[in-house]
């Protein structure tokens, strides 16, 4: 495998501050749109990094399910591996990578709990088998075969065999993370890319232009 040399010219657009919407949640809003007009598959897909106990960092990918004026937000097991980073440090990445448009979204900030309501309205929007799969998976943990999944599974289709959704887990939610820099990147020639970041001071954004 020759991969030192596996090269490509990123020439699809440009990025320019004049041309940048005034708030972090505004820009990501007009790329996004732009994303899912492109039929990128699946343009909520996102890399949550977190820290655990140990300072040993942990990445994963995570759907993007709400965007708020304040925030991002990602629905999880309480009880799994990224719960527990987040419950000793809150300090959290998110990556958004759309290669398609040759865009990258690197956001840094706090992550917090939802309201257990909105937590709840959402779980019931999901199909049943994902709520169903909420209950079953013992997130993180080790088990010892996949038929203890499909078991747990099989139980719940038919304890709830007369019902159209299930009740919130206690141990299923969302996190908001609320930003404090948010960088949009656009690939350009020769590895010049454009790169400009917001960064929350003093409760206003400030714009800057970083180098490649």
């Amino acid at each position: 495998m020759n991969i030192k040399d596996m090269r490509e010219s990123y020439e699809k657009d440009i990025l320019d501050v004049n041309h940048l919407e005034e708030t972090p949640f505004a820009q990501f809003a007009k790329w996004f749109n732009e994303v899912k007009d492109s039929n990128v598959p699946e343009p909520n897909a996102m890399i949550l990094s977190t820290v655990d106990a140990r300072c040993r960092p942990s990445s994963r990918t995570v759907l993007l399910k709400e965007m708020e004026e304040d925030g991002f937000v990602f629905y999880t097991n309480y009880q799994s591996d990224k719960a527990k980073d987040l419950a000793v440090n809150d300090n959290v990445a998110l990556i958004f990578l759309w290669k398609e448009l040759q865009r990258q979204v690197r956001i840094t900030g706090k992550a917090i709990k939802v309201p257990r309501e909105q937590s709840e309205s959402y779980f019931h929007e999901r199909p049943k088998g994902s709520q169903i799969g909420a209950w079953a998976s013992p997130q993180s943990r080790v088990i010892p075969d996949r038929e203890i999944l499909e078991k747990k599974v099989e139980e719940l289709e038919n304890e709830y065999e007369n019902d159209d959704v299930l009740p919130l887990p206690d141990h299923w939610g969302g996190y908001k993370v609320l930003p404090e820099t948010v960088e949009f990147w656009q690939g350009r020639p020769n590895r010049l890319h454009d790169r400009l970041r917001f960064e929350k001071q003093n409760g206003s954004w400030k714009i800057e232009r970083l180098a490649p």
